[in-house]
């Protein structure tokens, strides 16, 4: 249980309900800022505002899957008032406060550490990852089922990068009867591939590989499918980007050549929130969990 654990919840979407519905189960004390504009009500979780907060009695704070933007923005969906997390904020907190994210960036990383505070992020962690790439093949399925007149049966899919997520893609199109490459750097990836009955090639290889294609899916962060790519592909192909954004597509010429691309991150919260929130809730309350036991031991 996180009795008397203190936690500020701030902002998010859908899958935050299933973060609240968790914590408040644990007997937590949670103060949500902003969900003012939020229907539901949850006994133990009180709506408040930033400036209402005393952040010197907070033990954790959890910010949404995308963390802040690069001006401390964080995303409301269930509310109109703009919220941004400072590095004075957090350092009002206790020593001992941990702030919870999604994903970070350069801005929530300086504020944190500025603040000589810890930060997890959970896309890190190898668990949260390969348990959110269900619904993302799942969203990715669908996306490719909206926006081709084709089946996924006998078409011709590249997949880039065989991370915790290119390797879900690219096994689920495989067994929806597809033709799937899958392009990677690393000697062992290729290996991996191969041993998946798929056929690797190197990205430095990939404008060889784009000549015939019908979709193109994405998970690497960085400009892989450049202009230069685009304009081996045929007219036809979708360009499915799953990375973080800015995505790695070069959208702007791909939409010159009159070529669909979608950046799509995010996918779980979409396709799937309650899932998705399901799966960040568990990890949280274990994570929180061990933290109570960590302190209860120090005693």
């Amino acid at each position: 249980m996180l009795t008397d654990m203190h936690i500020a919840i701030i902002g998010g979407d859908a899958r935050q309900l299933e973060v609240i519905r968790k914590l408040v189960e644990l007997d937590s004390r949670i103060s949500l800022i902003g969900f003012d504009q939020l229907d539901h009500g949850f006994t133990g979780a009180s709506k408040e505002r930033m400036d209402e907060i005393d952040f010197s009695d907070i033990d954790a704070m959890i910010l949404p899957v995308s963390g802040t933007n690069s001006e401390g923005e964080v995303e409301t969906i269930f509310s109109n008032e703009t919220v941004i997390l400072t590095k004075e904020i957090i350092s009002e907190t206790p020593e001992h406060c941990i702030v919870f994210s999604g994903i970070s960036n350069d801005y929530l990383n300086q504020i944190v550490s500025g603040s000589n505070r810890k930060l997890i992020q959970l896309f890190e962690r190898d668990d949260v990852a390969i348990y959110n790439s269900i619904p993302t093949v799942e969203g990715t399925i669908m996306m490719v089922i909206q926006h081709t007149d084709i089946t996924i049966h006998d078409s011709k899919v590249v997949v880039l990068g065989l991370g915790r997520v290119g390797m879900s893609v690219a096994r689920s199109f495989s067994a929806l009867g597809a033709h799937v490459k899958v392009g990677a750097r690393k000697s062992e990836h290729i290996a991996r591939i191969t041993e998946m009955g798929l056929t690797p090639f190197h990205l430095a290889e990939l404008e060889h590989h784009v000549k015939d294609i019908d979709v193109c899916i994405n998970t690497i962060p960085h400009l892989v499918v450049n202009a230069s790519i685009i304009s081996k592909m045929p007219a036809h192909t979708l360009i499915v980007d799953l990375a973080s954004k800015p995505g790695g597509t070069d959208f702007r010429y791909a939409e010159k050549r009159g070529i669909k691309a979608l950046l799509a991150p995010g996918l779980p919260g979409i396709v799937a929130p309650k899932t998705a929130g399901q799966i960040i809730a568990n990890v949280l309350s274990q994570l929180l969990r061990e933290l109570v036991q960590q302190r209860e031991e120090k005693k």
